[in-house]
């Protein structure tokens, strides 16, 4: 090996221990040892469960009748993200996705038709860790749930009553309930297909880079998109409000 050689891999060696060492004192992250052990119980079951479901999925159901899945969730949803929006005290925003609610029910069969979208009326997705976050609650270290993935602190006590005010998870018939919790977690894997694949191809560390991705959408999601010129994603004591 050519001197040129060693010192560019005694370069690459180096960059990668400064990565690590970055890595491993990254604030918003204490319990990354646990958080990497369930993000790869996750992956196994995603590999061998979750994405041949969804691979299945997008491929035997035509592009119109996934559409319709997509948008019947995207409505029963909707519901939800309006109660936030008004525990935000979000008026406009609370009165857009009513009326988006309102239209795509009664006209959108169900749902089933996206008519709100076409009439230029905005969907918002807001949840009850968004809601803690504008209120000031911090949102904690980052901590990896099994099988539902990326969360903080502050998220993670947040989803029992996102689940109780998801509609489909209030149908009294638990085949129902059932059949529209794999439909939805099928829905979303399928439509991240592609992007799950270039992350694991592109990145050296597809662990850091989804929780980095996580936090930092949380944050824009919490500042509507716009949060302040200068707010340090890095701070794990700052809560978007």
């Amino acid at each position: 090996m050519s001197p040129r050689h060693l010192r560019a891999l005694g370069l690459a060696f180096s960059l990668a221990a400064m990565q690590c060492t970055a890595i491993a004192a990254d604030a918003r992250d204490p319990w990354e040892s646990m958080n990497r052990r369930v993000y790869a119980f996750n992956d196994v079951v995603d590999v061998t469960v979750v994405r041949p479901v969804a691979q299945v999925y997008d491929k035997v159901l035509p592009r119109f009748a996934r559409t319709g899945v997509h948008n019947f969730l995207g409505n029963l949803s909707d519901v939800w993200s309006m109660a936030n929006s008004a525990l935000q005290l979000k008026g406009q925003a609370t009165a857009e996705t009513l009326m988006r609610v309102s239209v795509n029910t009664f006209f959108g069969l169900a749902g089933v038709l996206d008519v709100a979208t076409e009439m230029g009326i905005e969907k918002r997705k807001e949840d009850f860790g968004q809601t803690l976050g504008y209120w000031g609650v911090p949102p904690g270290p980052y901590v990896v749930l099994p099988i539902l993935g990326p969360s903080t602190v502050r998220d993670g006590l947040a989803l029992p009553l996102d689940f109780k005010g998801d509609p489909g998870q209030n149908a009294s018939d638990p085949a129902t309930r059932n059949t529209l919790t794999v439909l939805r977690v099928t829905d979303l894997r399928a439509s991240l297909l592609k992007t799950v694949d270039t992350v694991k191809e592109a990145s050296l560390d597809p662990y850091s880079f989804v929780r980095d991705a996580y936090l930092q959408k949380r944050e824009n999601d919490i500042y509507d998109g716009n949060p302040p010129s200068d707010f340090d994603y890095a701070d794990p004591d700052l809560s978007g409000k």
